[in-house]
């Protein structure tokens, strides 16, 4: 599969259309949230990534009688026991990955596909995993859609990673696992970052910021508790 850039202006994206305004007041939402967890990140939420959560079409990736809600700054329900992530921590994590446009990324939990979206208006490449292969499906065919051509997506367990195209400049996992999995921490380039939540679906996780020096160092920072499902696989 050839990989193009995708472009942020594109009004195929949906960027032109009756959502703009909506996505704005979401954008705003962010900014005031992230004033609220000041400290969290290493620094503000960026205009390179605030322009992405106003530009890709949040609506597109949920459920159809949920549109309504597309853009309140809240995790909604996608079916099969999944969710898709509150528009702040979408943001958030993908700051927090400090990714560039040269970057591959490693994506565990396509789940809607929306976050996947985000990743692939910032980075050169992103490969993603999922277990459930309804999600996958559907998630590759609206991303083909809407014309992402540097995306791939694989039903699997992602627990695992994705060998075949690591290292990976930055990792992100959309799901807890009760520790970190080694196999991805083995995938992280040297000078490459991992976000990922950790813990129990029954308590209180905590979103980690994984950073692996050029000399192979593995570095943790907790960033703030967060409630995400649990990571299937790896057992």
């Amino acid at each position: 599969m050839e990989f193009l850039k995708p472009r942020v202006t594109d009004k195929k994206r949906g960027c032109d259309d009756r959502y703009v305004a909506e996505r704005r007041r979401m954008v705003a939402e962010i900014v005031a949230m992230s004033h609220e967890t000041g400290g969290y990140a290493p620094r503000p939420i960026s205009e390179k990534v605030l322009s992405v959560m106003a530009a890709v079409p949040r609506h597109r990736f949920i459920p159809e009688g949920m549109v309504y809600c597309a853009y309140y700054n809240r995790p909604l329900p996608i079916g099969h026991g999944q969710t898709i992530s509150q528009p702040y921590i979408v943001a958030l994590m993908t700051e927090l990955l400090a990714l560039d446009e040269q970057d591959n990324v490693l994506e565990i939990g396509t789940g809607s596909g929306y976050q996947t979206a985000v990743l692939a208006e910032m980075a050169d490449r992103v490969y993603s995993m999922e277990i459930i292969a309804p999600l996958a499906a559907h998630a590759a065919d609206l991303l083909g859609e809407l014309g992402y051509a540097n995306i791939r997506v694989k039903t699997g367990d992602g627990s695992a990673g994705w060998p075949e195209y690591a290292p990976f400049d930055g990792i992100i996992v959309t799901a807890a696992p009760n520790r970190i999995p080694q196999p991805l921490i083995d995938q992280l380039k040297p000078g490459g970052r991992m976000v990922l939540p950790v813990g129990s679906w029954s308590y209180i996780q905590q979103l980690i910021l994984i950073t692996k020096t050029m000399d192979g160092t593995v570095q943790q920072e907790n960033i703030l508790p967060v409630s995400f499902v649990p990571l299937t696989g790896g057992r």
